[in-house]
């Protein structure tokens, strides 16, 4: 079985952003990083997946919104990232 998709929505100078992919690249995780910094159309896909998401990042690990970078780190603290990240 792959490992389901992982997509972050991050904007430029954010730490939670860093500290987001911070975790995953140690990990080991491909993801897909999308900077919506100036807004566009990934912002909009951003919102369209998470329609209250208002902050940034916002993770994704296949279908399921994890949320921000708090999220993140509280499912790896409780032995619940890797997991999610085998599908």
């Amino acid at each position: 079985m792959s490992q389901p998709d992982v997509t972050i929505y991050t904007k430029f100078g954010c730490g939670y952003c860093v500290r987001a992919k911070r975790l995953l690249d140690e990990k080991g995780v491909d993801y897909t990083d999308h900077d919506i910094t100036m807004g566009g159309p990934k912002r909009a896909e951003m919102l369209e997946r998470a329609p209250n998401a208002r902050t940034v990042p916002q993770i994704f690990i296949g279908d399921t919104h994890v949320g921000g970078s708090d999220e993140l780190a509280t499912l790896e603290r409780e032995g619940k990232l890797d997991a999610l990240l085998e599908g």
